[in-house]
């Protein structure tokens, strides 16, 4: 763990696209400004800590139902009826 000391107003940058910037400081309360592309996501330690716990039982889940469905026994078509076969994509005849 890199650990750095900084004054309220001074930054640290991580990579070329976030940096943190000290805000404020009270007691032992720090505010943190974070400026980083909307394509990275950023959250409270323990947000990110409930967000990996619902994606990891969801996931469970889906696993689940997966194996359930593949035990599932495949319903026959009716005799005399042929499988659908899938459309045909648009022509474009511009």
């Amino acid at each position: 763990m890199l650990v750095l000391s900084r004054r309220v107003g001074e930054s640290i940058v991580i990579g070329n696209e976030v940096t943190v910037t000290v805000l404020e400081v009270r007691g032992d309360q720090i505010r943190v400004g974070i400026d980083a592309p909307r394509s990275i996501q950023v959250h409270r330690e323990e947000v990110f800590r409930e967000l990996e716990a619902e994606n990891t039982s969801a996931a469970t889940a889906a696993a689940r139902t997966q194996k359930l469905v593949a035990r599932m026994p495949r319903a026959a078509a009716p005799p005399g009826t042929a499988r659908a076969r899938p459309a045909a994509p648009p022509r474009d005849d511009r």
